[in-house]
């Protein structure tokens, strides 16, 4: 069981742990004291009959509109209702309940003004596995994320659709099948609970997490290759680093030395009449590198965001006070994530350059296209294609969201930060790159018989083990598309990373 706590703040390894593995949550007595005490001073307000920003005013551009005590629930209704205006294909479930957990853990620090029975309801979600169908497209990213959220919702109220099984479903029968009694809002409460930037945030979290896995994989890629291709450990030596001490350089160059260590396919080269190797295996610690301290910077503004106050207006029930602000703009989220497009898109790039070279007869000193009868056979010619097609995408995905803003609401919501086009750009671009490091895995292993008896390396040599437990060596042509998703499977599952660090030790 995970605690929401008002006063400590949640990780990103808690939010995989709710979102994809399905931990139950539940409130600590801090979180329901703060969550009461920002509803009483709304109460008060509402006595009051003050005129509030979306207590008792329209929305946008309608905030000039005054609404009356006997429309202020309808208003919320209202309100997510016709927000519900996403289009596409629906969000993961882990991406899902991710946003019902980061929208609860945010309610939680008492500035919403939400009751805390509609804040259980939202927890009430996740306990059941009840998962709302959200659709991917229709956010801007300020005002936070409208439409997607809007969609969570409007679960809560017996409205909408649910995933089962895959597939989009009425929400009634579900909530009914399970015992989740709906919800009527109250004042304030609709806009609580959808001014806020948690899909680009619960997107984005997922795919730094798994881009941080990623890494470890490249690095494992690359030793292979480094190996397959006859290379050096030469530009990994410590005292390189040393004089250029960037942080994620020296974890990388630690990694490959020590996944390499040992290697007699390395050892049995050591003397032949190559100066250097390519930039693909001699800056691998230098590029790999450089996207580590992107992802770096990624993460460190994830465990802020996960853990900020993002609605509007804001209630500051210690000093009676309810501000407007702009909590709600996804813009520190929407250049990290472009940031993490491109760390991890050059991942990709160097990646294939790799398996460009192992294809390559003239680069590598092993059969063209990694086949003994070439000709007849094709052998790996068009894994690299596939790899190809895939870097060029990702070139077109890397382009940043956040350059763009189209104004909203009759210009009051006049600059948007389209953070959450970013965070699925990064969740697409993660999943290129991870196929293109399953493919150059593929073929370094393949690139790596031709070298026997000469043994890899104890890390890499793990690596290759595994390989050869899924995808055997390919003695003529067959059909590859199963062999590389073999490989993408034990990226996918962690095997491969866990495997390799069962023989070395834990990687950076």
């Amino acid at each position: 069981m995970l605690i929401i706590d008002n006063q400590k703040p949640i990780s990103i390894h808690d939010l995989v742990r709710v979102a994809r593995h399905g931990e139950k949550v539940e409130l600590s007595d801090g979180a329901k004291k703060a969550i009461n005490h920002s509803r009483t001073f709304v109460e008060t307000i509402l006595a009051e009959n003050k005129v509030v920003y979306g207590i008792s005013t329209g929305f946008g551009e309608f905030s000039k509109v005054t609404i009356s005590g006997s429309d202020r629930e309808l208003l919320q209704r209202n309100l997510i209702l016709s927000h519900c205006v996403g289009v596409g294909d629906f969000l993961p479930v882990e991406a899902i309940r991710g946003i019902i957990f980061l929208r609860a853990n945010s309610l939680a620090r008492g500035y919403s003004g939400i009751r805390l029975s509609t804040v259980e309801k939202l927890i009430e979600l996740l306990n059941k596995g009840i998962t709302p169908a959200i659709p991917e497209k229709g956010s801007v990213g300020a005002s936070g994320d409208l439409a997607p959220l809007s969609h969570m919702a409007a679960v809560l109220l017996g409205e909408g659709f649910v995933l089962v099984d895959g597939k989009a479903v009425p929400a009634r029968p579900v909530l009914d099948a399970a015992g989740f009694e709906p919800i009527e809002l109250a004042a304030k409460e609709g806009l609580a609970l959808i001014n806020g930037t948690q899909t680009m945030t619960s997107v984005g979290a997922l795919a730094c997490y798994d881009a941080e896995q990623m890494l470890k994989v490249a690095d494992i890629a690359a030793g292979l290759s480094l190996e397959a291709l006859q290379g050096t450990r030469a530009a990994f030596d410590p005292r390189i680093a040393q004089i250029r001490p960037h942080q994620g350089q020296i974890d990388c160059a630690a990694n490959i030395r020590k996944i390499t260590e040992g290697s007699a396919i390395i050892e049995n080269h050591k003397n032949c009449d190559k100066v250097q190797d390519a930039y693909s295996l001699r800056c691998v610690s230098q590029v790999h590198g450089a996207s580590r301290e992107a992802i770096r910077r990624v993460r460190e503004t994830i465990d802020t965001e996960m853990n900020s106050v993002t609605d509007n207006p804001i209630v500051m029930a210690d000093t009676g006070e309810i501000i407007s602000g702009g909590n709600f703009h996804g813009q520190p989220m929407a250049l990290v994530m472009d940031y993490l497009k491109l760390a991890c898109a050059e991942i990709g790039n160097i990646s294939e350059r790799r398996m460009n070279r192992l294809v390559d007869p003239h680069l590598s000193g092993l059969p063209a296209f990694l086949i003994a009868n070439g000709g007849v056979n094709s052998g790996h010619m068009i894994a690299q294609y596939t790899a190809a097609a895939l870097v060029s995408e990702n070139k077109v995905l890397v382009h940043p969201a956040s350059a763009d803003s189209v104004p909203t609401s009759a210009n009051q919501e006049d600059h948007v930060s389209m953070g959450t086009i970013a965070s699925r750009q990064a969740r697409e671009i993660l999943g290129n790159v991870q196929h293109i490091l399953s493919i150059e895995l593929m073929s370094a292993a393949q690139g790596i018989d031709f070298l026997l008896p000469n043994r890899p390396a104890k890390g890499t040599g793990a690596a290759y083990d595994l390989i050869r437990t899924v995808v055997t060596h390919m003695e003529e042509d067959r059909l590859l598309h199963p062999d590389m998703e073999a490989v993408h499977r034990l990226i996918m599952n962690e095997f491969l990373v866990q495997t390799v660090e069962a023989a070395v030790g834990e990687l950076h």
